[in-house]
């Protein structure tokens, strides 16, 4: 075992540090209205929000104190366990639907995300595999189809929820890993025009997610429907101009803008806080992605160098897809914005892995 440095990278904990301090500012101005509207307490969401933020950051010192390789050994089990939540979460009585989506486990206004956990438990897996394996990987058949499995399997049984979000971040950090990992482009590109059509299927048997589609394209055909929450997320950002509004004084969060304190809570940091701000806040998860492609560069071994690369993929697609549905670039996916956005079960995983994503940056050669 590689001896630890004195302290792990500090540009990256001081940049996430940041990110979640902006975050809870952000989710109580963004929910303060709803909250006492809803609960008659203005800080009923930033209470729980510092709840979980207080569990992640506990969790964030444990992983970025113990080191990696522990997880290693654990993360087999972690993957069965959660495809059994996943399971677990699609019986009727038992998962709770919150959204249209049968997503969660958990009593009242507490509950976990099974969908959450499944994206560290499988880049935790992906990881091991394909640092014992790597060597494999070039082959079609015995190197790139199992691992591909796994994860079109657990995308497969999110969409049962269904949770096209949360399913398609995981998607896209595991094929990171796995092209990190050696994997031929030839493979992955015929492989993507398979996913290509198997997406467009997914979208047209729903005919939400078509409206979705169509809505993106000109939300202004169906301003009430498909295209509201487009159009509304745009009159947040745009008022904002430079340096916004001002902190508190955002319009589009007096019901409006639905989910202002989660899908589109940039979409209120922007209108108040500005195009300074939400460059601010942009650069900051660049930060973030910088350090932890520079850990993966510089891990000690090929496990920790994946590990890196998934989490660091995690943060950066998660980010690329939350603000593209914000500006207008991308259709509605329904996913939040890590660190920022109000919920536990993304607040708390995302937190554990940076923890991880830090220890490995311990052992940097």
């Amino acid at each position: 075992m590689a001896k630890a440095r004195s302290a792990p990278d500090i540009v990256l904990l001081a940049a996430i540090g940041l990110i979640l301090a902006i975050g809870l500012v952000m989710v109580y101005s963004a929910s303060a209205v709803l909250a006492f509207h809803e609960f008659g307490d203005r800080f009923y969401y930033v209470k729980r929000q510092l709840l979980f933020a207080g569990l992640g950051v506990g969790a964030l010192v444990f992983t970025m104190r113990t080191h990696y390789s522990v997880w290693k050994k654990w993360a087999p089990m972690a993957l069965i366990v959660c495809f059994g939540l996943l399971v677990i979460v699609l019986i009727p009585g038992v998962g709770v639907v919150r959204g249209g989506a049968r997503s969660w486990l958990g009593i009242s206004s507490f509950g976990i995300q099974p969908s959450e956990f499944m994206k560290l438990a499988m880049i935790l897996f992906l990881a091991k595999w394909l640092s014992e394996k790597q060597q494999m990987i070039t082959q079609f058949t015995k190197g790139l189809m199992p691992p591909l499995g796994l994860v079109f399997l657990a995308f497969g049984m999110i969409m049962l929820q269904p949770d096209l979000g949360t399913g398609t971040v995981m998607v896209g950090a595991s094929i990171i890993l796995i092209f990190t990992a050696g994997a031929r482009l030839a493979h992955l590109g015929g492989l993507a025009m398979l996913g290509v059509v198997g997406f467009v299927g997914l979208i047209l048997a729903a005919p939400y997610r078509l409206q979705r589609i169509t809505s993106f394209l000109d939300p202004w055909s169906d301003p009430l429907g498909g295209g509201y929450q487009i159009i509304q997320s745009l009159f947040a950002v745009g008022p904002g101009g430079l340096v916004g509004l001002g902190l508190g004084m955002s319009r589009q969060k007096f019901s409006y803008l639905p989910e202002p304190q989660t899908d589109f809570i940039f979409s209120i940091l922007a209108e108040e806080l500005g195009f300074i701000g939400g460059a601010t806040l942009i650069l900051l998860f660049l930060v973030v992605v910088w350090r932890g492609v520079r850990t993966a560069i510089a891990a000690a071994d090929t496990f920790g160098s994946l590990l890196a690369v998934g989490i660091t993929g995690i943060i950066g697609v998660q980010v690329l897809i939350n603000i593209g549905v914000v500006i207008g670039m991308m259709p509605v996916t329904g996913i939040t914005l890590p660190l920022v956005s109000y919920g536990g079960s993304s607040l708390t995983l995302l937190l554990t892995a940076l923890g991880i994503l830090l220890n490995i940056s311990r052992y940097s050669r």
